[in-house]
């Protein structure tokens, strides 16, 4: 993948070098650009985790929040009226307006995009409720296992917003319950702009559209498989129809 991502940016290089060449306005020459304003040298190595580690993840989480929402009309119709009071009808949804959509928030906490913790490795000998866990040891931090947890959840498996509602637990690595996105030194850099981007996107689609299952099938026919990988997709991938509102 570091070999694909650097032949995409060195000939974006060698693009931008010919005189007169036209510059689309895209994710890539808008790095390039800060690289030469700030006169820093082009990071080749972050620029390609930026592009592995927001990809795939990202579009996961929506995915599966839709899926949900689908499944679970009353959801759906509760995010909705949510939207409507707050944006009001036929406006746009704005990243300034997340803050005040708590239930939208609350759409996103069931499924991981990362079912496993990025491995850590243990400083020193560490017992843990009666595990020994050696110094050097590479600990993995199995985050889908705890959301299922029936003795921390009550019906770990439902699609329950409400659950949310209120609770001072956060995805913001300071709640072991909820660790989505990692916690302490190693959380997820990517964190604020995930908040914002997902609540945005999930927001606009389902404030702008009324959605139905193609091919005729019902809510309840959504198929939720999952395919684990180092990221949790659907094993069959959603396919809905928009319907201007």
């Amino acid at each position: 993948m570091i070999e694909l991502f650097d032949s995409l940016i060195n000939k974006r290089l060698l693009t931008r070098k010919v005189p007169d060449s036209i510059r689309n306005i895209d994710m890539l020459n808008t790095l390039l650009d800060i690289s030469e304003e700030s006169t820093g040298e082009f990071d080749k190595l972050k620029s390609n985790d930026l592009y592995l580690a927001s990809n795939d993840t990202t579009s996961a989480t929506l995915e599966w929040a839709m899926a949900e929402l689908l499944y679970n009309p009353e959801a759906l119709s509760k995010a909705k009226a949510e939207l409507k009071q707050i944006i009001g009808k036929g406006n746009a949804v704005v990243e300034s307006d997340i803050d005040r959509l708590p239930y939208l928030q609350a759409t996103f906490r069931l499924h991981p995009p990362v079912p496993l913790l990025f491995p850590c490795k243990a400083g020193a000998d560490v017992e843990i409720q009666g595990f020994t866990v050696p110094k050097g040891a590479q600990v993995l931090v199995n985050i889908w296992a705890i959301g299922k947890d029936a003795s921390i959840w009550e019906h770990p498996n439902a699609f329950k917003p409400e659950r949310f509602m209120g609770s001072e637990i956060d995805v913001k690595g300071r709640n072991f319950e909820l660790i989505l996105f990692g916690a302490g030194r190693r959380m997820c850099p990517g964190l604020p702009l995930a908040l914002r981007m997902l609540h945005l996107m999930l927001g606009s689609l389902i404030h702008t559209f009324d959605w139905k299952v193609e091919g005729g099938f019902k809510p309840k026919d959504i198929y939720f498989e999952e395919k684990f990988g180092l990221t949790l997709q659907k094993a069959k991938p959603l396919r809905a129809i928009p319907i201007m509102v």
